[in-house]
């Protein structure tokens, strides 16, 4: 799914929402692109390279892979990244074939897979504020070894289905503060088009590891079981800890001194006005939660997958395909796209996504259904733009809690659609339901472009 926002979530979505508003280890030290440079605002806004303290923004050329990879912290979180979404992916395909074998329901099967989003929408409205609190990196580390309990717990012999879906909403639940801690980070690490690329980077290694999480999870899980893919989740929780423990900087509390604010029912209200009373952080967050429209194919892939022959194996590769359409289009919308470019095409590129899925009234086969899909994924690169105005406008003392809106938001339209469509999928062919979906998604791109016209 769309990891959303990552900051550089999802999501993904991600991690169910570590798709989407979501990024080795020899010589990981820092370097003084992540150590002596600040975040200008400018330079994001413009592409602009990172600038030096006390000197004013230049014009420079763009950023490279190379630049992005030489940041020691970006390549830590980079491969604790990879490390634990591959896991994720696997154990959800495991979860979600597991309650659709026993139940035969697309209902239930669809509220399995969103069991691993809805939580999102909860935590990241209560839990993201404590990585502002409290200093990133411990929020991060508490996390992942959290999860690594809660999904050992999960591959114990005998444990009762409903049990299973309850320990997912918690590893969920439990992700968003993570989320919101690494997403803030990102731009402490990175800036101006750095920034941009090494979302690009981030939210590539997120869709790629979920398509070879979902690719191959049918396959393994027959032939692992789903005891065997919980066990290696739950070990890719306790690497990313380890990870993210040694080669990440430790530092302070972003709201510290008079920011300082103990996470309450005021502050999730305050993070709430912040989003919506500025127009800066409302489009973009908006347009980013259109990923409800375009991903309700994950939701159903159990009952298409069935429709379309294949087995096991079709569901793998429906859910990869949009991973994989997402990952060519961050690396291509990042490098071959100036910065105002990237935001002009941000509404039409969104209105494709979703509209592309119409195709589905024609109940496609099953490699015409994958190349729509795929091209879905690819319209859904306009999300790094999305993104990067987002970060523009999210004051850096607020910036976790911020994102945890933007990310919860985003989760509770994913986790709404999936269940819906899962519903409607009991009376209606998984084709039609896509196809419905992704004309609902398009006019909702429109509506809001239509809504910042009026705002101007």
């Amino acid at each position: 799914m769309s990891a959303g926002w990552h900051g550089a979530t999802d999501a993904a979505p991600g991690r169910a929402s570590d798709t989407g508003f979501a990024p080795l280890v020899a010589g990981v030290g820092s370097t003084s692109l992540g150590r002596n440079y600040v975040i200008d605002r400018d330079a994001i806004a413009s592409g602009d390279p990172p600038r030096a303290p006390g000197t004013r923004p230049v014009a420079g050329p763009r950023a490279t892979f190379s630049e992005i990879f030489a940041v020691g912290e970006f390549r830590a979180l980079w491969i604790a990244q990879a490390l634990s979404v591959a896991g994720d992916q696997l154990a959800r395909v495991a979860l979600t074939l597991l309650v659709y074998d026993r139940t035969h329901s697309p209902l239930l099967a669809a509220v399995t897979f969103a069991a691993s989003v809805v939580p999102t929408f909860v935590g990241g409205l209560v839990l993201s504020g404590l990585a502002d609190v409290l200093p990133r990196r411990q929020v991060m580390i508490a996390c992942d070894l959290s999860r690594a309990v809660l999904v050992a717990i999960m591959a114990l012999p005998g444990v009762p289905l409903g049990v299973l879906v309850g320990l997912l909403f918690l590893v969920t639940l439990i992700s968003a503060p993570f989320t919101s801690a690494r997403a803030a980070l990102y731009p402490e690490i990175l800036s101006g088009d750095h920034y941009v690329l090494g979302t690009a980077v981030t939210l590539t290694t997120l869709q790629f590891a979920q398509a070879v999480g979902f690719a191959l999870g049918g396959a393994l899980v027959g032939f692992l079981g789903v005891r065997t893919s919980l066990v290696a989740d739950s070990a890719t929780f306790v690497l990313s800890a380890f990870i993210v423990r040694l080669w990440v900087q430790a530092r302070p509390s972003a709201r510290g001194g008079p920011h300082r604010e103990a996470p309450s029912m005021s502050a999730v209200t305050a993070g709430i006005r912040l989003v919506f009373a500025n127009r800066g952080l409302r489009s973009p967050m908006l347009l980013g939660w259109l990923a409800a429209f375009y991903n309700v194919p994950e939701g159903v892939a159990a009952p298409l997958g069935k429709t379309l022959g294949g087995g096991d194996v079709s569901v793998g590769l429906i859910l990869a395909a949009t991973a994989l359409g997402a990952s060519l289009g961050a690396v291509t919308f990042s490098r071959f796209s100036r910065p105002p470019q990237r935001q002009r095409w941000v509404v039409p590129l969104a209105a494709a996504a979703c509209a592309v899925l119409v195709l589905f009234v024609f109940r496609p086969a099953l490699p015409v259904a994958l190349i729509i899909l795929t091209m879905s994924g690819v319209f859904g690169c306009y999300q790094l733009a999305a993104n990067a105005a987002f970060v523009t406008q999210a004051p850096p003392h607020r910036r976790s809690q911020a994102f945890g809106v933007a990310q919860g938001g985003m989760s509770l339209g994913q986790g709404a659609a999936m269940i819906m469509a899962g519903a409607a999928a009991q009376h209606y062919p998984p084709a039609v339901v896509i196809a419905i979906s992704g004309a609902l998604g398009a006019i909702a791109a429109v509506a809001i472009k239509l809504g910042q016209a009026r705002a101007r």
